[in-house]
């Protein structure tokens, strides 16, 4: 093999692996913004015409995305956006809840300068796309809030397993993520936030990053428990009402 033809093969691979990582990137927005709901399934000529990419592509992003906890692979029907068992999101969430608080007990008081202006930044980004009405770039904006949160408590070990366990319930903001009221409220709750750092008060921000977390678990229960649970047992006890 020549020196050419390896260069031009190590290029071709990394030309694949970003385009692996956009594909995976874009239908994990569409699954937290409820635009891929719980159960549907992904098939893989359909995502690659609507992508602009070779179906090997799409295989290796529902990969990644099964590895993370987003997408299941269900014999017969193939790969398919999870549906998160309501306990496993509580236990998630509440995995969450440690962390992120752990994370904000961190963070040294005063917060600097610069991390309030790359706060107050973010957080302004997050304010425009929720008064513009662009779901899409509020979910990326609320990411880099938090990372830029949480990354101010200076342990990368902690910061590496609050994102992993973001992204185990993504699926779970998909109730909240698009919704005008949730991102009016997430952007208020970032203020505080901030307000809260700059002002020198962690109980309150301690308790800010507790409270962010209730409403996309508990709407996304109640979602999931009224389709799922309740309203398979609804139907079970009329057929049964119908037999006696």
């Amino acid at each position: 093999m020549t020196m050419s033809t390896l260069k031009d093969r190590t290029a071709l691979k990394a030309q694949t692996t970003g385009r692996v990582r956009d594909v995976a990137a874009m239908l994990e927005e569409e699954i937290v913004l409820g635009w891929l709901l719980p159960r549907e399934r992904l098939i893989e000529e359909e995502l690659a015409e609507r992508l602009g990419v070779k179906r090997h592509v799409v295989r290796e992003a529902l990969a990644d995305l099964e590895r993370v906890g987003l997408v299941e692979r269900i014999p017969n029907r193939g790969a398919v956006v999870k549906l998160l068992d309501p306990l496993e999101v509580r236990q998630i969430y509440s995995v969450r809840e440690a962390l992120e608080t752990l994370a904000a007990e961190q963070i040294p008081l005063p917060a600097s300068a610069t991390v309030l202006d790359e706060l107050r930044t973010v957080q302004h980004q997050h304010a425009a796309a929720v008064e513009g009405v662009d779901a899409r770039a509020a979910f990326r904006a609320n990411m880099r809030f938090h990372e830029t949160l949480f990354g101010a408590c200076g342990n990368p070990h902690l910061v590496e397993l609050i994102q992993a366990m973001a992204q185990k319930v993504h699926g779970a903001r998909s109730i909240t993520a698009a919704s005008p009221e949730h991102l009016r409220l997430a952007r208020d709750e970032h203020a505080a936030m901030v307000d809260a750092l700059a002002a020198g008060d962690r109980d309150r921000l301690v308790a800010l990053c507790r409270q962010h977390l209730g409403p996309s678990r508990d709407a996304y229960i109640a979602a999931v428990e009224a389709r799922f649970v309740r309203a398979p047992a609804h139907r079970a006890a009329v057929i049964a009402s119908r037999e006696v």
